[in-house]
C-alpha cells in the first residue's frame, strides 16, 4: 500500500510515516494543499490521508479537487471535531474521518479497511438494475431512463445494495457495515446520502423508488 500524507505539521508527517513504516506501509507527504494535489496528480497512490487546516489550499479544497479527478479512498485525519466538520468532509467525498489525536493501530486498521472495500470486485452489471434505472460499474454513475448522474463512492454503494436486495428492506445496520465499515455509528452520513439518491431518482416519475421502512432502514421499489 502506498498512502499520500497531506499534512503541514513536520514532527507528526514523521511520526505518522515511521507508524506507517513499521507496518510496511509506503508513505509519501507534502506540506500544503496545492503540493498535495501535485504529488497526487503525477504518483499513484492507494489512499489519501489529508488534514483540514492546510496552507495554500485548503483540505475540503483538495478533497473537492481529487473528487473531480478520482475515486482514490481519502481519510480526513483533522483536529476539527465538530458535526458541521465531519459532515462537510463526508459529504465532499470522503471515506472515513478520524479525529485527532488517535491510535497508530486505529489509523492503521482505518487505512487497510478503506484500501479493501476499493479494490473490492464489483457485482455483475446485470444485477445493478430496477425498471427503467441501472448502476454503470466502470463509470460510478446510475443511469436513469437514460439519463448518467455521477455518483460518489458512497451512494454507489448504497444503491448498490440496495438494487441489489430491491423490493427487500436493507437495514440501516447492514448499509452502514457495508458502505461505511463496520463500527461506523454516524446515521446522519447515511440520511445525507438517501436524500441525494432519492432527488436523482425524483427527476423521473417511472423510476424506482426508495422507501423508508420506520426504525429499520429502506426498500427500493419499481
Amino acid at each position: 500500500m502506498r498512502v499520500l500524507i497531506v499534512e503541514d505539521e513536520p514532527a507528526y508527517v514523521d511520526a505518522l510515516r515511521v507508524a506507517l513504516a513499521s507496518d510496511g506501509i509506503e508513505s509519501e507527504a507534502a506540506m500544503d494543499g496545492r503540493d498535495g494535489l501535485l504529488r497526487f496528480r503525477e504518483d499513484h497512490f492507494d489512499v489519501v490521508l489529508l488534514d483540514l487546516m492546510l496552507p495554500s489550499v485548503s483540505g475540503l479544497d483538495v478533497l473537492r479537487s481529487i473528487r473531480k479527478e478520482s475515486q482514490i479512498p481519502v481519510i480526513v485525519v483533522s483536529a476539527k471535531d465538530t458535526e458541521a466538520d465531519v459532515v462537510s468532509a463526508l459529504e465532499l467525498g470522503a471515506d472515513d474521518y478520524l479525529t485527532k489525536p488517535y491510535s497508530g493501530r486505529e489509523l492503521i486498521a482505518r487505512l487497510r479497511a478503506v484500501a479493501r472495500r476499493a479494490t473490492a470486485p464489483s457485482e455483475p452489471a446485470h444485477a445493478l438494475s430496477l425498471g427503467n434505472c441501472s448502476l454503470d460499474v466502470d463509470r460510478y454513475q446510475l443511469v436513469v431512463d437514460g439519463e448518467a448522474f455521477d455518483l460518489r463512492r458512497k451512494e454507489f454503494g448504497v444503491m448498490s445494495l440496495l438494487m441489489e436486495r430491491a423490493g427487500r428492506i436493507v437495514t440501516r445496520e447492514r448499509l452502514l457495515d457495508e458502505v461505511w465499515g463496520i463500527g461506523w455509528g454516524d446515521t446522519k452520513s447515511l440520511d445525507q446520502h438517501i436524500r441525494r439518491l432519492r432527488r436523482k431518482l425524483e427527476t423521473n416519475d417511472d423510476a424506482p423508488r426508495i422507501v423508508t421502512i420506520r426504525g429499520v432502514g429502506y426498500r427500493l421499489e419499481d
